[in-house]
């Protein structure tokens, strides 16, 4: 069956339409626009009129291909910006307006989830793997285990690479001041998902999202973005950690000049790369050395909408 999905996350809202047949997903169109809904939702709890009327034009944009491909069902998925703005309805309403469709606000643990379902769909596990994927967005990152016989645990937490922007990292390019205190938080909050989640099993890491595309392709050096040079690509700890921290020390003005770099990640890969290297080296070091990769997967919550909405049969 053909189905659309869309993810409003923090930083970008995604399109998905695809054809399913046997759990096998093949894209019709995948289009991503950044829109940054959560500007400023972690300093002031409001969804902005300037970050709503963006996400509306593409939400337009979206309901016109949509139609276009023959109105297949459609899920809308929302997430951290979403969960914590006060004045959600207004987002809800426009877009119930725009696209026939009522958005769902999900939970972290759903987000958790929908992102393994989406990148283990289309990765080689072994049956007796342990895989962690980590779903690095703008508002939440999403720790969440498995095997090839379904989910283990899960933890959402309230780190991203545009809440702990604003929230951290203000100068061009930050300071190391700056950069310490977002590590001491980003390591409280791993200490909080390694509480629920038994980082310490894991055979296999994953990882999904902008930011870590992004670092994996700055580590592999590539001409211009993409994306089946960075999906399956596995890289040692330490190549991510080099990536990773030359991105983050790096200008906006120099990253933007990067030709893998989308405009819309320019002022928040910093953060990202921060994040994403904080957990790939406490994984590798909760396992005693036996994850010493991870890999990269253009696949991720998105898909996992897609294949929802195939299941239910609708």
């Amino acid at each position: 069956m053909r189905t659309a999905a869309i993810d409003c996350g923090t930083n970008s809202i995604r399109l998905l339409i695809a054809d399913i047949e046997d759990g096998v997903l093949t894209d019709v169109v995948r289009l991503m626009r950044v829109v940054r809904l959560g500007e400023g939702v972690d300093a002031t709890g409001r969804l902005s009129e300037a970050a709503l009327e963006r996400t509306f034009t593409a939400a337009e944009e979206y309901a016109a291909l949509i139609e276009q491909h023959g109105a297949p069902p459609v899920r809308f998925v929302a997430t951290s910006a979403s969960r914590d703005a006060e004045n959600r309805q207004v987002f809800v309403d426009g877009i119930r307006e725009r696209l026939g469709v009522e958005p769902e606000v999900i939970t972290g643990d759903e987000e958790a989830r929908l992102s393994f379902d989406g990148a283990v769909s289309v990765l080689a596990t072994a049956d007796d793997e342990t895989v962690l994927v980590i779903d690095l967005g703008g508002g939440s990152t999403e720790f969440v285990a498995g095997t090839a016989g379904g989910l283990i645990a899960a933890r959402s937490t309230d780190m991203g690479c545009v809440r702990f922007t604003e929230r951290f990292l203000q100068d061009d390019p930050p300071t190391e001041a700056q950069i310490a205190s977002m590590s001491t938080a980003v390591g409280l909050l791993m200490d909080e998902a390694a509480a629920q989640v038994p980082f310490e099993r894991i055979t296999k890491l994953v990882g999904v999202a902008g930011s870590v595309t992004t670092v994996t392709a700055h580590a592999l050096d590539l001409p211009a973005y993409e994306p089946d040079s960075i999906h399956g690509a596995e890289l040692t700890v330490d190549a991510i950690s080099t990536a990773a921290a030359d991105l983050l020390h790096l200008a906006c003005g120099d990253r933007a000049a990067l030709p893998y770099m989308h405009p819309g990640r320019v002022d928040v890969i910093g953060a990202g790369a921060l994040i994403w290297m904080s957990i790939v080296q406490r994984v590798a070091e909760a396992t005693s050395g036996r994850v010493s990769t991870a890999v990269t997967s253009e696949h991720d919550i998105l898909d996992g909408i897609a294949l929802s909405v195939a299941a239910r049969g609708v």
